[in-house]
Order: C-alpha cells, then sequence, then structure tokens
C-alpha cells in the first residue's frame, strides 16, 4: 500500500544514502523531503529519478515558524488526498555551531532549536495525520554518554540543566567557545533521547518512536559551522577513521538508517539503536521525571501563541 514518509537531512551525507535505500527497498514509498528553501528541488528530482515517488517542502529548521508552515502544508497535502497516508517521520537533519551564542529568530539557541524544538514541533504537528502503523525515527548520538569510547575525545560530554537555560544561548561556561558549540550540540542529542521516551509513553497506539545513533561518521556536514580549520580536518583528515572500527562510513551509516525506518532492524518503542541493533543509551538518559520537565518545555516554548499549543 502507498504511504508518505517525510524526512528531513537528505541532501547529503547519511540522510541521502537512507534515502536512495528507502526508495529503492520500498517502492510504495511517496518520500517527502523537507529541504532549506529551493535547494530541494535538484534533490527531490535527483531521488525521484527512476520514477520513484519523491516531492519536497521548503522548510528553515532554524525558525519554528517555518517549520509550522512546512507542517501545514503537509496537512492540507494529506487532507486533499493529494498524498498518499502518512506513515513515518524522520528526523535526520542537525546542526552544531563553533558557539553557544547562535540565536535565531524565536529567540531560542540555534543547536537546541535544529537539534530538539524543529524536530518536536514536526512530531506534534503530524501526529494526528500519521497513520498506524508508524515510526517516529529521530537522529540521535553517542556523543551523549560523555566519554572517550564514545567520542574519542573530541566532543564534551552533555552538561544538563534546566530546559529554560538550555535553550537560550550562554548556557555553558565560556559560551562564545568551541567547546561550548559542541557541549550545546552533546546536550541536545541528549534532549532527544529523552523526548523518545516521552514520545513512547505520550503517543497513540501503533505510533512508535526510535532513536537512532549513526555512530561516528566522518565527512558530513554536520561541521559546515566550524571555523575553517576544523572544517578542513573533518572532511580531509577524519574520514580515514572510516577504515577503523571507530568510525562508521557514510554509506554504512545510511543504510542502518534506512533498516531502522524500515523496520528491518528490530527497534522497540521508545528504543535507543546504536549504528543496526537496539541497545541502552547512557544511564542518564532514563530520568522519567527529567523528561516530563523536557516535554513541558518544548511544548511551552512550541505553541502557537495564537492558539496556545502547537
Amino acid at each position: 500500500m502507498q504511504h508518505t514518509l517525510v524526512m528531513t537531512g537528505v541532501s547529503s551525507g547519511i540522510g541521502r544514502v537512507a534515502a536512495e535505500q528507502i526508495l529503492r527497498r520500498s517502492p510504495h514509498v511517496h518520500l517527502l523531503v523537507v529541504t532549506r528553501g529551493s535547494s530541494g528541488t535538484r534533490p527531490a528530482a535527483n531521488l525521484g529519478a527512476g520514477g520513484h515517488a519523491v516531492s519536497h517542502v521548503p522548510a528553515d529548521l532554524g525558525s519554528l515558524e517555518s517549520v509550522r508552515a512546512a507542517a501545514a502544508g503537509i496537512r492540507d497535502r494529506l487532507d486533499r488526498g493529494e498524498l498518499p497516508p502518512l506513515r513515518g517521520f524522520v528526523g535526520n537533519a542537525g546542526t552544531q555551531y563553533a558557539n553557544a551564542l547562535t540565536e535565531g529568530p524565536d529567540g531560542f539557541e540555534s543547536t537546541f532549536t535544529v537539534n530538539v524544538l524543529a524536530n518536536h514541533l514536526f512530531v506534534r504537528l503530524l501526529q494526528d495525520r500519521l497513520a498506524p502503523p508508524a515510526r517516529i525515527v529521530l537522529t540521535a548520538s553517542d556523543t551523549h554518554f560523555g566519554d572517550f569510547r564514545h567520542n574519542l575525545g573530541m566532543v564534551p560530554g552533555p552538561v544538563w540543566k534546566s530546559p529554560d537555560v538550555l535553550a537560550r544561548t550562554g548556557a555553558f561556561p565560556e559560551p562564545e567557545t568551541t567547546t561550548a558549540g559542541r557541549t550545546a550540540y552533546s546536550t541536545s542529542k541528549l534532549a532527544v533521547i529523552h523526548l523518545v521516551h516521552e514520545y513512547a509513553r505520550r503517543l497513540p497506539a501503533g505510533i512508535d518512536a526510535v532513536a537512532h545513533n549513526p555512530g561516528f561518521v566522518p565527512g558530513t556536514g554536520l561541521a559546515r559551522n566550524a571555523g575553517p580549520v576544523a572544517r578542513f580536518a573533518v572532511r580531509r583528515i577524519l574520514p580515514v577513521l572510516a577504515l577503523t572500527p571507530f568510525a562508521t562510513g557514510r554509506t554504512t551509516a545510511g543504510r542502518h538508517l534506512a533498516d531502522v525506518v524500515l523496520g528491518t532492524t528490530r527497534a522497540p518503542n521508545g528504543s535507543y539503536v546504536d549504528r543496526r541493533r537496539a541497545a541502552r543509551s547512557a544511564a542518564e538518559s532514563y530520568d522519567p521525571g527529567r523528561e516530563a520537565e523536557l516535554w513541558e518545555a518544548v511544548e511551552r516554548f512550541t505553541a502557537d501563541r495564537g492558539r496556545g499549543r502547537p
């Protein structure tokens, strides 16, 4: 049966490989890619080559109003029958800044906006259009463990604080530094896992939520906001690590993501998938009190002031 899958982060890297895999292995999917501005026209056309059903909707994930408009457009297309039933949302897009001072148009710190709030707003605005069985997959990161084994010492571990602090600029010491920016990243990925646990408790039966960790994947666009030296290292030097057990190549990581989305990898509701199998996330990530507090905060942050709800 034909169905729709909404996916962010497909222009390159892991997401592009995963999208190609999904279309090849699931011919009944209509893939609706979310891209910034008109930049999605070419990726959608390339992915649709060979007769695959692909379309795109523009959205700036750093702007909640833009995300809200994109979700409204998707809902309208579903309601008019222009799209087959919605069976999934994949929040693969992510960002990392070289500081913790970058503020978006809504007044929130940009890492938190893109990695946490944009995903949450899409989930909440599309959840009543999801036709069970449906699956939500959000890309997490093993940087949330905060130890050398998982991040090779390149990314500081998360530093959890009140969501009202985390959502604003300057949440971490020396916020103008790259260290603070990377701390904001790992903390945002811990928040993603917290939200997946909360989705598993709150979303209707038949809608599963899963966090997927692709592992360390050199050569992606994650460092696009870093300085020139860091960008050079990520693009030219670190890819060599993909030949070792410490990293995963883009093709393999994309295939793992597709496996989770398509259900080839067994992933119970609320689970954390480490590359290709369900596993335990960090002990810190299991905290129902913290998860409930985060839920309340992101609901408040993403509320449409005109209606008092997402």
